[in-house]
């Protein structure tokens, strides 16, 4: 018997929210997170936010940073917006940009992280998201639904 592997190979969760109106950063961040299925609504667990938005003050200036800074970073960032030190081990948030980099968020460019090509996000969102994740997902469940149908199709007379 032939066992099916019950982990995905591409996984995308996309949540709406109402229009941003005037936001701090980190909770834009934080709502970015939530949309795209990086952080679950009510998770206290959100070192994630911390970690894109490092990322994307980096953006700003072009700049690269390792895991060591990254990690330094979240750390002084919970700090300065008060939110409790958790979730800030190495392996943690390292498991954290393996996420953001999963979707495309991010990229690895030898021993430095950056958001994707510094690119600004609606592109990211549009080029990387939109144009590639989406359109694999979308095709593979079609074929599941086309099985579906194979197999619960009513029986001809």
């Amino acid at each position: 018997m032939k066992i099916v592997a019950e982990q995905p190979l591409a996984e995308i969760i996309l949540r709406k929210y109402e229009l941003p109106q005037t936001i701090k950063e980190r909770e834009l961040v934080k709502k970015l997170c939530l949309a795209l299925g990086l952080l679950q609504p009510g998770d206290s667990r959100d070192v994630v936010v911390d970690v894109f938005h490092v990322l994307l003050k980096s953006k700003k200036r072009r700049k690269l940073l390792s895991v060591a800074e990254i990690e330094k970073k979240v750390i002084q960032n919970r700090k300065l917006h008060k939110v409790p030190m958790l979730g800030i081990a190495s392996s943690n948030i390292r498991r954290q940009i393996k996420r953001l980099r999963n979707l495309l968020l991010i990229e690895k460019i030898k021993t430095g992280y950056r958001v994707s090509e510094f690119m600004p996000l609606q592109q990211l969102f549009s080029e990387k998201i939109e144009t590639f994740i989406l359109p694999n997902i979308i095709q593979r469940i079609k074929k599941y639904f086309e099985k579906a149908d194979e197999l619960f199709a009513a029986k001809k007379k």
